[in-house]
Parts: structure tokens; sequence; C-alpha cells
């Protein structure tokens, strides 16, 4: 391989700062890995990102970005070249704006059957057994992946007391309801979305009885002016509670992905979730390993941090797919951090989630 990291921060380090520095002086290189090309001998994909100190200064570095990637694509053997822009630290303040003028929780209402938002043709639910298997990161980079490829999608952030949407898809504004009754969603990355995270500010904690939930639910299933979908993806919170229950008996749920990482101690949660979901004749679409590698960007070493092949077993014991297999990197993190998902780029990565995305419409589920 005759491109090195040495050689690509030496072109990096060549691109000077409006205010001084560099790149790499400045400490803004992350994630920097450099793979073999397919199909062609002795050349480079390259890929990093570039995180700015604020979200305020990062909108104003795109022709930067843009010539950091022309420098190293410049370099003899590289490919291709994969360059992110995210940012450090909070996002921006929400803007201030008139609340919507509607309740949002409550007892729910008598339903003559099961809701299915008008124009919805499907809903797919995305389940974990336990948090922190990263069940909405894979929601939202998904449903941006879905949209990628063409389709109408759209995301509700069901976990009610974490909802995480918001900030993974760098939307802050607060969804309109001109008539007290229809909740008018908001757009991010090509991808229509609602959450509870929208209506209340993001450090106060929603403490509500199983029945509100349930009432909140029902709001954002069926006041939500969805518009016309093709899937509308659901992000449900981990468990096996209120939320799972009334998603499965009160709509019309076209199926259910599950979400897992490897470690055996995620796999005993997973499987009380297929068994919940196999209870409530949910059908289960597959299932999907995340974390499941992790590859070191020094020396290209694929470490197995969770264990490995844990979930690929589950599904071949219950006899369903493996819908993919999620690295754990630090784009990802970033990415998710700075509100734009990383499969709205491009990269490793994203190539995995659209591969995902790719596989649920040639199977008639997306």
């Amino acid at each position: 391989m005759s491109v090195t990291q040495k050689s690509v921060e030496e072109a990096l380090e060549r691109l000077a700062l409006p205010d001084g520095g560099t790149l790499l002086s400045r400490d803004m290189i992350r994630a920097l890995t450099l793979q073999d090309a397919p199909g062609a001998e002795d050349q480079v994909k390259v890929s990093f990102v570039i995180e700015a100190p604020s979200p305020a200064i990062a909108q104003h570095m795109e022709p930067l970005r843009r010539a950091a990637e022309g420098a190293v694509l410049a370099l003899e053997g590289v490919a291709s070249v994969s360059v992110a822009l995210t940012a450090h630290g909070p996002a921006d303040e929400p803007k201030p704006a008139a609340a919507p003028s509607l309740k949002i929780g409550g007892h729910p209402k008598a339903q003559a059957g099961p809701i299915k938002p008008k124009g919805v043709s499907r809903i797919l639910a995305v389940a974990s057994g336990k948090g922190g298997v990263g069940k909405s990161t894979v929601s939202a980079n998904l449903a941006v992946a879905l949209s990628r490829q063409g389709r109408r999608v759209g995301l509700l952030d069901a976990d009610i007391y974490g909802p995480s949407q918001p900030r993974m898809m760098g939307v802050s504004d607060r969804p309109g309801s001109p008539d007290g009754t229809v909740i008018e969603p908001l757009r991010a990355h090509g991808v229509t979305m609602m959450s509870i995270g929208l209506m209340v500010p993001e450090d106060k904690a929603v403490v509500w009885r199983g029945p509100m939930l349930m009432g909140a639910l029902q709001q954002m299933l069926g006041q939500v002016n969805w518009g016309e979908l093709d899937v509308l993806i659901v992000d449900l919170p981990p468990g096996t509670g209120d939320v799972q229950l009334t998603l499965c008996t009160k709509s019309e749920l076209s199926g259910a992905i599950v979400v897992s990482t490897p470690q055996d101690v995620a796999l005993i949660d997973a499987r009380k979730a297929l068994d919940m979901f196999k209870t409530l004749k949910t059908p289960v679409l597959g299932l999907i390993e995340n974390m499941s590698f992790f590859t070191c960007p020094d020396c290209g070493g694929e470490h197995h941090i969770f264990g490995h092949g844990g979930v690929a077993a589950e599904a071949k014991a219950l006899g369903l797919p493996l819908l993919g297999a999620l690295p754990i990197d630090l784009e990802t993190r970033l990415a998710g951090d700075a509100g734009t998902p990383v499969a709205a780029g491009a990269g490793a990565v994203s190539e995995a989630y659209a591969q995902i995305a790719s596989g649920l419409i040639a199977g008639g589920m997306a």
C-alpha cells in the first residue's frame, strides 16, 4: 500500500484554516482509516471525520471539507475519499416557538379498530430487549438509508421516556398544530419524523403512568399528518412494556426488526423481545447485529469487542434472516451527536446500512 496515514496527514497539513493553523494542528481530524479499494490493485479508500469546535462553525466549513477531500484524492494510489463533517459539543439551543395548541399524553381514546395512519403503506417496529445496544441509532440510519434509495419514509420516536431521535436527526423545532388536533411533523434528511422529545425540553423528564404513554402513542400514530409513506419506522423503547403492547395490539404493524449486540447478556433480553412478538402474533422480519466488530484505525485489525456471531447463531436457530452486521466506530457516534446520521454520508458504515435497506426493499418489507 503506497498511501499511508502519514502521507494523508501531510496532505491535510497543507490546508490552512482561515483563522490560523491547520486541521491537524487544531486536532480536528477523527477516525482516519485506509482500506483496500475493491477491485483496484494498490488503490485505497480513505475516510475521516472533520470535527468542528461547534455546530455554528461547522455550518461554514463545507468548502474546507471539499478542499480536504480533494487534497487527499489527489494523492497517488487513492481511489476514493469519504469526508464527514460534524461538530463537537451540544447542538444549538432550540429556537423559541409557540407551543402547539394541543396536549400530548392522557388516557387513550376508544378505537373502532387497529390504527393505520392514512397514506402509510407499512409500519415497521425496531426493537431491542435491553437498552444500550444501538436500537435508536439503527432506526435513524435505516430510515435515512431507505430514503436515499427512493422510499418515502417516516420515523416515529416511541421511546417516550428517553427520546433521542431529535438529537440524532438534528431537529429542534416544535411541531405545529394549526387546529389543535392534527400534528404537523418535521422533516430531516429526507425523513418525516415525530418524537415526544420535540414537545418537551431536552432536559425535562416525562413522568407518566402507562395509560398516558398509550395515549401519547395513539396520538402520534393517529393524529400526525404523516402524508404518503412507503414505510413508517417506529423506534421502540427497550424492553417488553406498555408501548410495545399498545403498538402490537392497537396498530396495523407490518413487522418487527430486533437489534442486539453479540454478547450473551444482550441476547438473553433479545430473546425476550422475540418471544413477546411471537406471543402478540407480530411477524419478526429479521435480526440486526450491532457493534459486531471494531476495525482498528492504526493497524487495520478487526476486533470483536462484544463477542462474535451470537446474533447470527440466534437468527439461524430461529429460522430468521440476519439482516446485517454493523460495526462499532467513532464516525457513527460523532454523526449521531451532530444530528447527521452516518447513513447520510459515504463510507463503510453508510454502505452497510444501504445494504440492509436494499435487502428490506428487495424482500418487499419496505
